[in-house]
C-alpha cells in the first residue's frame, strides 16, 4: 500500500474502511457495548460516560470493569445516580480499572447527580458551551463543572482538558457516541442539540500512528494541536460527518495492525 495516495484515493480508501467497521458487529468488543444495553436516554448517557472514562488498556478488561460498575449501580445507572444513599456507595470498595479507584467512581457518581440536579444533565452542558466549530471548549467547561464539588485532586486526571493540551481521547470518543447520527446502529445520535460536524476524532496511539502513516497528520505528539490538525483534514473529506473516519483509523490501527 503506497502512502502517497492522492486526496480522492485516500478518501475512497478510508470510506471503504468506514463501511467495513461502522456496523453492529463492531459493538460487541467495544466499550460502546455498555450503553447499548440500555434504552433510556439518561441510562445510555451515564453508562456511556463511565465506560468511556475507563476506556484505556486491554479491551476485555475495560468491558469487564465497566460491567462491574453497572452491577454496582443495580443496572439502572440514572436511578442509582439520583437516588443512591451513603450505604450504596460504601459497597464500592474495590479498584475499578487500573488507576480508576473506588474513590474516583464514588466521586463520579456524586458529580453526575449534581450535573442532573443542578445543570440539566450532560447534554445541556455540552450544548451550552459548544463553539461554532468545536466541542473542545465545551469539554474544558464540562471538566470545571464536573469538579465543582469537593474532590480529591488525583481524581481530576480521569477527565482531560483540551485547553491544557490534551487530545481528550475518551471524551471525544464519548461525544461521538452521543452525537453522531447515521442509521448504522453503532453510534446513538441522542444529542440532537449538537451537530456531528463539530465533533473531533478520538486520537490515541493507534489512530495517531495510522493517521501519520497515511499522511493525514505530521505532528508527532497526540495532543490537542494534533486533534485540530486532523479535524481540518477529515472535515475536508466529509464536512457533515468527519468523525465517521474514527472507524477507519481504529479499524486499521487496532484490528488490522496497519
Amino acid at each position: 500500500m503506497g502512502m502517497k495516495l492522492k486526496k480522492e484515493e485516500l478518501k475512497e480508501f478510508l470510506d471503504e474502511k468506514v463501511d467495513k467497521y461502522n456496523r453492529p458487529d463492531f459493538i460487541e468488543l467495544d466499550p460502546i457495548s455498555i450503553p447499548h444495553q440500555y434504552t433510556r436516554k439518561e441510562d445510555i448517557e451515564i453508562s456511556g460516560f463511565l465506560a468511556a472514562t475507563i476506556a484505556w488498556g486491554n479491551r476485555t478488561m475495560i468491558l469487564r470493569n465497566a460491567k462491574r460498575m453497572m452491577d454496582f449501580m443495580d443496572d439502572s445507572p440514572y436511578d442509582f445516580v439520583l437516588n443512591h444513599n451513603e450505604n450504596d456507595l460504601e459497597r464500592i470498595k474495590c479498584v475499578i480499572h487500573r488507576t480508576f479507584s473506588s474513590a474516583d467512581f464514588i466521586y463520579f457518581i456524586k458529580s453526575l447527580k449534581n450535573i442532573y440536579m443542578s445543570h440539566y444533565g450532560l447534554e445541556s452542558i455540552f450544548n451550552q458551551y459548544q463553539a461554532k466549530d468545536s466541542l473542545q471548549p465545551a469539554i474544558h467547561q464540562f471538566r470545571s463543572i464536573f469538579f465543582e464539588l469537593p474532590h480529591d485532586k488525583r481524581t481530576m486526571k480521569h477527565i482531560s482538558d483540551p485547553l491544557k493540551g490534551s487530545a481528550a481521547k475518551k471524551l471525544n470518543m464519548y461525544l461521538r457516541w452521543m452525537i453522531r447520527k447515521d442509521n448504522k446502529g453503532v453510534d446513538f445520535g441522542l444529542w440532537k442539540s449538537i451537530s456531528p460536524s463539530i465533533l473531533s476524532c478520538p486520537l490515541d496511539v493507534h489512530s495517531g500512528r495510522v493517521a501519520r502513516k497515511l499522511g493525514l497528520l505530521t505532528r508527532k505528539q497526540n495532543d490537542s494541536k494534533a486533534v485540530t490538525a486532523l479535524d481540518k483534514i477529515l472535515r475536508r473529506f466529509d464536512k457533515e460527518d468527519p468523525v465517521k473516519y474514527d472507524f477507519a483509523l481504529f479499524g486499521l490501527g487496532g484490528l488490522e495492525k496497519f
